[in-house]
């Protein structure tokens, strides 16, 4: 086991990190910016090191500084959380070339799943379906105009390596092919310096299925089941859930076994997220992979009883998978609710300083935050300050129970996504478990035309 872990991240994720290693007994080393100098996981941490001023290009985002940071704190171990450098198979190669452990999939499988359509055709190989579309990335505009022909009406241009809904436009007129193509290639360089593309059949009410991973280096690979997450505004997950009211028990057991399949063909290991499209008809598709530990992954955790920090870094360090499929099992349900700061309606980001909060708490309510009186939300990261995930024994209780937390939950000196939360449990749709990743949409049209409906 490792002796010490620094965590290549900030917020939230890099006090996760730090509890499951001092769980595991072992020292933990932060990294952070200038700005993140009063956080609390500089706080919680055994030792932390500043690696530069607050822009993360020039700190989290800084590959010379990070593992300068290493070397400097003896650190044997490098767990990068979720975002920045998380998904960077050079950084996880500097990484062991440097004589440290890499806490995550193995570079090249990082690079594999990475790229879109190298993820497409790995995924074909491996026997995950998939939807109509392009097996390579398209040439030109020209080429595709003739396969969205090919495919049929309404399709969906992707970025090859893209993420988070950048560098993608649907498209439902052939004749808007050609200036949709130009403007995702261009939105591609943009935020990832690769134009590349590939187009997909679209489907016009999908419903977000991903399922969660674990594989040791060993050839063992089990999964913990599926996460819900449809409700989501510009492909940026809000809530997330644990088991999907769409999965009946026969399709969950379908789902994991093609995952399962796929992760032993490509020799995967640590943890991971297949993520699928669910149709309306109850088909699902491979839509890409999350080569990380996910945002998401508490939900999983409360309904599986599973550490999945503990268990990435036990992996990592060359462990056996200490169970197999028949040992796992689901109770309850779960849901978590991202907690970001910025304006309920407007979706604007808030940073500020939080001048007074209370934290909900009570049977079957977590709450992870990187949040605490009087400190400082800042500008330059992403909005993300808290994840509420409440567990019931069954949906309804979980509903119950989220509404009651985020009754309880006070942040005064900022803007916060709650009130979001509350309208979303309120939502018919969502309560009966009926919904698309429309939801979002659906409910903030709703919200624009009720004044107009209302007046006299």
């Amino acid at each position: 086991m490792f002796k010490k872990v620094l965590i290549a991240n900030r917020g939230e994720i890099a006090l996760r990190v730090i509890r499951a290693c001092h769980e595991l007994g072992i020292e933990t080393v932060a990294v952070h910016s200038t700005a993140d100098a009063e956080s609390l996981h500089v706080r919680f941490a055994d030792q932390a090191i500043c690696i530069g001023p607050p822009p993360s290009k020039e700190s989290y985002l800084n590959v010379p500084a990070v593992l300068s940071a290493a070397e400097i704190s003896g650190a044997d171990a490098i767990h990068p959380g979720y975002g920045f450098l998380s998904e960077n198979a050079e950084f996880a190669e500097v990484v062991q070339n440097c004589g440290l452990a890499w806490i995550g999939p193995r570079p090249e499988i990082i690079r594999l799943m990475g790229n879109k359509v190298s993820a497409r055709e790995a995924a074909l190989d491996a026997g995950l379906p998939l939807l109509p579309g392009s097996k390579q990335a398209l040439k030109d505009a020209r080429e595709a105009e003739e396969m969205a022909k090919k495919i049929g009406f309404p399709v969906i241009l992707k970025a090859a390596a893209g993420g988070g809904g950048r560098g993608m436009k649907i498209v439902r007129d052939p004749s808007m092919v050609a200036q949709a193509y130009n403007t995702a290639s261009a939105e591609a360089v943009a935020a990832f310096g690769n134009g590349s593309m590939y187009i997909e059949r679209y489907v016009e009410k999908p419903r977000h299925i991903e399922i969660q991973i674990v594989a040791d280096e060993h050839g063992n690979v089990i999964h913990l089941g599926e996460r819900e997450c449809s409700v989501q505004r510009r492909h940026q997950k809000l809530i997330e859930e644990a088991t999907s009211a769409a999965l009946t028990p026969k399709m969950r057991e379908k789902m994991g076994e093609v995952a399962v399949k796929a992760m032993k063909r490509i020799k995967y290991n640590n943890v991971g997220t297949i993520e699928f499209l669910l149709d309306e008809r109850g088909d699902f598709f491979f839509m890409e992979m999350n080569t990380r530990i996910q945002v998401e992954h508490p939900v999983t955790e409360q309904v599986t009883g599973i550490d999945l920090l503990k268990e990435q870094i036990r992996l990592a360090a060359g462990e056996k998978l200490g169970r197999t499929q028949k040992d796992i099992s689901f109770h309850g349900h779960a849901i978590e609710f991202r907690i970001n700061a910025e304006d309920p309606v407007t979706f604007a980001p808030s940073p500020g300083r939080i001048t007074g909060l209370h934290v909900p708490g009570g049977y079957g309510v977590r709450f992870d935050t990187l949040a605490y009186e009087q400190y400082k939300v800042q500008p330059y990261y992403d909005s993300l300050i808290a994840k509420l995930i409440c567990t019931g024994r069954d949906r309804q209780e979980a509903i119950d129970r989220g509404r009651r937390a985020l009754g309880e939950l006070v942040v005064e000196g900022i803007k916060t996504n709650a009130a979001f939360h509350k309208q979303v449990l309120a939502w018919p749709e969502f309560i009966e478990g009926n919904y698309d990743t429309r939801i979002v949409e659906r409910i903030q049209n709703h919200a624009v035309r009720r004044p107009i409906e209302e007046t006299p």
